[in-house]
């Protein structure tokens, strides 16, 4: 035997195309088959679970940055999906290190079966910084991922199909993630001794428009008193108004902003109209800045992480924030009545607003993702004395 024959490279079991041609090679984890989707990276070192079951993920396929993903295994507590069984519309998941066995007396599933029960293809082996690294050059590229574990491909047939998906710019996916049907919610956040618990003595009545939510959003709106009501991001204004809320919340969701915005933005237009007070996160804040004359914009490469300082004019204190958006709203195309409350310390984008001659605001980063971990709680101790301001006027 040749010394060069002695040893060879297993065989590649999974491939990320990339849409300009790029191919990189794996190991595969996760489901059989193959998955499209929009490469973003996301640079958190904690929270893989949650990242990956966060309904604004929808239609992208994931970098994780941090090499050891899985380590800790699964469980469903930390699920953000309502629905526990289904997807949040992730494509993919590609990792640098193979997944290790769980150890964390949480864990209740090995990582991978976690990602073959959810129908998302993995992908390990990678060098994810040199991955990031391109994304932080040629922006967020459609690709396509596949597992196929005796490593035969069609490698040309994949670089077609990368190079022919539709950009997000432009694709309504919030109707994807979104409930069908209204639900009321009452569960409060988790506690060590006892787990979660339920606002069974709710003070004030929130109806959510669902465009993605969030199940720890909806917990941080029971723990500050409220029952929840959740509708479908179709819902008209007149029919969100019947259900005669104390506030209305916008929540987050994945896709383009405009393109949700066609049915939703003059849906938000009459709320705000209608004096409630109103607070939105993420894709609700985009489609509020929206509804209100402003603008939003496709971003190179996005924000996804848990590592994003936030400047919050409105105190003057910096927070960590969780972030996770493609899509930024433009600043400058706020109307006059509207304040810029919140900046990204990264690169200057708009992370928050508020109407100044109404009950209104939001913030483009996720208070309800604890990376500070409480710096931005307080946004929902605003949005609940907005209410009670609201139910009771000061006198004249």
């Amino acid at each position: 035997m040749k010394a060069q024959d002695a040893w060879s490279a297993p065989k590649p079991t999974a491939l990320l195309v990339l849409a300009d041609g790029t191919v990189i090679e794996g190991r595969g984890v996760g489901a059989l088959g193959t998955a499209s989707g929009e490469v973003c990276f996301n640079t958190a070192m904690t929270g893989y679970e949650e990242i990956l079951t966060d309904p604004s993920y929808a239609g992208q396929i994931i970098t994780f940055t941090f090499p050891h993903v899985g380590n800790v295994g699964a469980n469903e507590d930390d699920v953000e999906t309502v629905d526990m069984e289904g997807t949040s519309g992730v494509r993919g998941a590609i990792l640098r290190t193979d997944i290790t066995t769980p150890s964390n007396y949480r864990s209740g599933n090995h990582f991978d079966a976690w990602l073959k029960a959810r129908g998302i293809v993995g992908l390990t082996g990678v060098d994810t910084r040199a991955l990031t690294a391109l994304i932080r050059e040629k922006g967020m590229q459609n690709a396509v991922i596949a597992h196929n574990a005796d490593g035969e491909f069609d490698v040309e047939a994949l670089k077609a199909e990368a190079a022919g998906l539709p950009d997000l710019e432009g694709m309504d996916l919030a109707k994807t993630v979104s409930t069908q049907k209204t639900y009321d919610w009452n569960e409060t956040t988790w506690d060590w001794e006892d787990g979660f618990g339920a606002q069974n003595k709710p003070s004030h009545h929130v109806v959510a428009l669902d465009f993605g939510v969030k199940r720890n959003i909806l917990r941080l709106l029971a723990d500050a008193g409220c029952r929840v009501t959740v509708v479908p991001a179709t819902t008209s204004a007149e029919d969100v108004l019947a259900l005669k809320p104390d506030g209305v919340f916008l929540s987050n969701g994945p896709g383009d902003p405009a393109a949700t915005g066609e049915y939703a933005v003059p849906t938000i237009r009459s709320l705000v109209k209608s004096g409630l007070p109103v607070f939105g996160i993420c894709l609700g804040h985009q489609m509020l800045a929206l509804a209100l004359g402003g603008i939003t914009t496709k971003m190179h490469q996005g924000h996804h992480g848990a590592n994003h300082p936030v400047h919050d004019y409105t105190t003057n204190k910096v927070e960590i924030t969780s972030m996770n958006h493609g899509f930024a709203v433009s600043a400058g195309s706020l109307p006059d009545n509207v304040e810029e409350t919140h900046v990204s310390l990264f690169d200057g984008t708009n992370c928050g607003l508020r109407v100044k001659d109404a009950p209104v605001f939001s913030v483009q980063h996720h208070p309800e993702a604890s990376p500070g971990p409480q710096d931005s709680h307080y946004l929902f101790s605003r949005f609940i004395e907005l209410i009670e301001n609201h139910k009771t006027p000061a006198a004249a």
